[in-house]
């Protein structure tokens, strides 16, 4: 018995679930034009079955602004789901992740006049480090990943950070 209560006690160590939101930067990195940054912000939840491992959903919005100089109205919206793999500290003072998500992203353009829109598939490979103020209280203080799109037929090979609050239950 005590055997299995150790075992059980070591599973449930870390929160169940997590809620990130926070700011975000991307690098668009289109095909046959210049790259492009974009701000805006993404929120996650994190259903985590064990203390290592959780399931996570990530939605985020960015903001276009300028293409070359050209003042663009447009947005990128993200949908990605997938695995994470987390280590936490033993003193509880940080978490250390990975994850690789998978999903789409829904972009709108409008410039010289012109609209155009579009879901494309699109993807994320990367992890973070969030801060443990509390045990139900973090702050994230990178979270950087490769993100990769597929719009208009082109792939693109962006890179996106983020950092913000985690709250965990």
């Amino acid at each position: 018995m005590l055997v299995s209560s150790a075992a059980m006690s070591a599973q449930q160590e870390g929160p169940k679930a997590e809620v990130f939101a926070g700011y975000s930067y991307v690098r668009m990195n289109a095909s046959g034009s210049p790259g492009f940054d974009m701000n805006g912000g993404s929120a996650s939840f994190s259903f985590n079955p064990m203390s290592s491992f959780g399931l996570v959903g990530d939605f985020g919005g960015y903001d276009v602004g300028r293409i070359g100089g050209v003042s663009v109205d447009g947005v990128v919206y993200s949908y990605l789901f997938g695995p994470k793999l987390a280590h936490r500290s033993r003193s509880g003072r940080f978490t250390a992740f990975a994850q690789a998500l998978f999903g789409g992203a829904y972009a709108t353009e409008g410039a010289f006049g012109q609209s155009m829109s579009e879901n494309a598939f699109a993807m994320t490979v990367g992890g973070g480090l969030d801060l443990n103020a509390t045990s139900h209280i973090g702050v994230r203080v990178i979270q950087a990943e490769y993100l990769m799109t597929q719009f208009f037929s082109q792939t693109q090979n962006n890179a996106r950070f983020s950092a913000g609050v985690v709250f965990r239950f």
